[in-house]
C-alpha cells in the first residue's frame, strides 16, 4: 500500500482545495486574519494602546497605527525576553527567533509564539506537502524519512523556560513528537551547536537512512551533500539514497545553486520546492515547476500590507492592502502577525507576478541593495545578470557579493563583484561584460548611470579563492542555521572584510 497517496486523501488532498479558493476570495480571507489577530490581541498591553476594540475595519486600522521597524519593537521585545507577558500577544511568548541584525544590533530577537508555530510555521510546511502531493500524485513522501537541516538554540538569558536560536531549531524543538518517527537526524543531532562536527554527525546517522526528502537552506544542505558523496565515494546522492524525490528549500535564492545541485543530484525524479518561511513567518510555497513564483499563504495568522519601494524611508509612506497591489511592481511587506508583530516592516522586497491567486517573486531586501550612484540595484538584477553570464561562459556561481567602489585613483566608480566559481567561466572578461549589459537591459536606472562611463565604470569582478564566504562566515560566527552571504550592499564593510580574507 503506497502510505502517501492514503494519507494524501484523507489530510492533504481537502486543505488543498481549500488553497484553491485563494485565486478568488483574497480580500476576504484577509479580512477574516486581520479581524482574528485584533480580537485576539485586544487586551494586550499593545492593543489597549491603539484600542484594537474599537478598529472594525482595515482602514481604521492603517490610520491608526505606525509602521514598524525591529527598532521600534526592540523595547517590547526586551521587556518579553526578560519575562514579561501580554505586551504584544496574549499568550505566552518563550521562544525568540535570533535574525540577522539592524544598524544598531548584531542580531534581531524575534517573538515566536504558540500561534504562530502552528498557525503558521507548521501549516506552512504542511501546505507545501499538499501541494507537492497534488503536483506528484504518485510520490512515495512517506515510505521514507526527511532529513531537516537546521540550525542550534541556545537558553535565553540564561534562563531554562525560554530559547532563542534559529527559527528552524524553535521548529525542531517544538515538532510533534510523532514527526520524529519520519524525520532525520535526532533531535540531539540536528540541534548541535557546531557546523562542522553537526554535518559529520548528520552524515553518519543518515547514510543507512532511507530518505526521501531534504528540507533547508540550499547553501548549507549543498556542503552536507558534498560531504556525504565524499565520505560514500558516491557521484551522485540518489546512489546514496535511491528513493530521494524532492528538495523543499528557502532562505537563499535557489538559481546561483541550480547547476551545482544537478550536478550532485543526478535522478531524473528529484524535485525541487521553493518555500519562504523566515524568522517572521510563513509567507509563501512555488505551486509550479516551471515559474518561480510563490504563491502567497493568505489564510495564516498573519495579515499583509505593501509599501511601494520608491516610497521606502518617506514620512508618509504609500501603503496598500493585498487587494490594491499591482502587478510587476516592486513592494517591501508589511506584516502583522500572530507573534505579535504590527505593521512590522520585515526587510524584503517582493514582486507580484498575478493576482489571481496572488503570486511572487523575491527581489531583494530593503537594505541589501546598491544605490551609491542612483543605480538602484536588487538582488533580482543580480541573479537574472549572473544567470545569463553562467549560460554563456558554462560558469556556476558557488557564492557572491558585490559592493560600490565610491572613486579610485583615476576618480572612477564602479561596482565591485566579489565572487566564487564552483565551475570558472571559460572567459572571465566575457562574464563580466555579459554580466554588466544583462543588468543595463534589466535595471534601466542601471543603464542611465553607465551611459558613456560617465558615472559608472564597467563592473569589476574579483576571483574568490575556494571556502572564502565560508571563511568569513565562519570569522564571523556565522555558520550553519539561516545565516546568509549579504549579496548586495551599498557600503564596502563587508566586502572589505572579504577581500582581506581572500588571499
Amino acid at each position: 500500500m503506497n502510505i502517501t497517496k492514503l494519507l494524501n486523501k484523507i489530510y492533504f488532498a481537502p486543505r488543498f482545495k481549500e488553497i484553491e479558493l485563494y485565486a478568488d476570495h483574497a480580500g476576504e480571507l484577509q479580512e477574516r486574519v486581520l479581524q482574528r489577530l485584533l480580537r485576539k490581541a485586544a487586551n494586550t498591553e499593545w492593543g489597549r494602546k491603539y484600542d484594537y476594540a474599537s478598529i472594525h475595519s482595515y482602514e481604521e486600522f492603517s490610520r491608526r497605527l505606525p509602521i514598524q521597524t525591529y527598532e521600534e519593537v526592540k523595547p517590547y521585545v526586551e521587556r518579553l525576553r526578560a519575562g514579561e507577558q501580554n505586551l504584544l500577544w496574549p499568550s505566552e511568548i518563550r521562544w525568540f527567533a535570533k535574525s540577522s541584525g539592524t544598524t544598531n544590533d548584531k542580531s534581531k530577537f524575534l517573538p515566536v509564539s504558540r500561534e504562530s508555530l502552528n498557525d503558521t510555521h507548521y501549516r506552512g510546511g504542511q501546505d507545501a506537502a499538499a501541494i507537492y502531493f497534488h503536483q506528484n500524485p504518485e510520490s512515495r513522501f512517506f515510505s521514507g524519512k526527511g532529513l531537516i537541516l537546521g540550525g542550534s538554540h541556545s537558553p535565553n538569558l540564561n534562563t531554562n523556560h525560554s530559547l532563542v536560536g534559529d527559527l528552524s531549531a524553535i521548529l525542531i524543538e517544538n515538532i510533534h513528537p510523532l514527526v520524529n518517527y519520519i524525520r532525520v537526524p535526532s533531535k540531539q543531532i540536528a540541534l548541535m551547536e557546531h557546523f562542522e562536527p553537526k554535518m559529520e554527525a548528520i552524515a553518519n546517522s543518515t547514510l543507512n537512512a532511507n530518505v526521501t526528502s531534504l528540507s533547508g537552506v540550499p547553501s548549507w544542505m549543498l556542503v552536507l551533500i558534498k560531504h556525504i558523496l565524499e565520505k560514500t565515494g558516491k557521484q551522485s546522492l540518489d546512489e546514496v539514497w535511491p528513493n530521494l524525490e524532492v528538495f523543499f528549500h528557502g532562505g537563499v535564492a535557489f538559481t546561483p545553486y541550480r547547476e551545482q545541485y544537478k550536478e550532485v543530484i543526478r535522478s531524473s525524479r528529484m524535485h525541487y520546492v521553493e518555500t519562504y518561511n523566515a524568522s517572521e513567518g510563513y509567507f509563501g510555497t512555488q505551486t509550479d515547476p516551471a515559474d518561480p513564483a510563490l504563491l502567497l499563504m493568505i489564510d495564516y495568522g498573519i495579515f499583509y500590507e505593501f509599501i511601494p519601494l520608491e516610497d521606502i524611508g518617506k514620512e508618509n509612506p504609500r501603503i496598500c492592502c493585498l487587494a490594491d497591489v499591482e502587478v510587476g511592481k516592486n513592494y517591501a511587506m508589511v506584516i502583522s502577525t500572530s507573534a505579535g508583530l504590527w505593521r512590522y516592516m520585515i526587510g524584503d522586497t517582493v514582486k507580484f507576478t498575478n493576482k489571481h491567486p496572488h503570486k511572487f517573486v523575491i527581489t531583494g531586501r530593503t537594505k541589501h541593495f546598491i544605490n551609491a550612484f542612483g543605480e538602484e540595484l536588487i538582488v533580482d538584477n543580480a541573479e537574472k545578470g549572473l544567470a545569463k553570464a553562467c549560460a554563456a561562459t558554462g560558469a556556476q556561481v558557488a557564492d557572491y557579493s558585490a559592493a560600490p567602489v565610491f572613486m579610485d585613483e583615476h576618480a572612477k566608480c564602479r561596482h565591485q563583484w566579489l565572487i566564487e566559481f564552483a565551475q570558472m567561466p571559460d572567459d572571465l572578461a566575457k562574464f563580466a561584460r555579459i554580466l554588466d549589459d544583462t543588468l543595463k537591459e534589466v535595471n534601466s536606472d542601471y543603464e542611465a548611470k553607465r551611459q558613456n562611463d560617465l558615472a559608472l565604470q564597467p563592473l569589476e569582478v574579483i576571483v574568490a579563492r575556494p571556502n572564502l564566504f565560508h571563511d568569513w562566515l565562519d570569522h564571523k560566527g556565522k555558520l550553519g542555521g539561516q545565516h546568509k552571504i549579504p549579496r548586495l550592499s551599498n557600503t564596502r564593510e563587508y566586502i572589505e572584510e572579504m577581500l582581506k580574507l581572500n588571499k
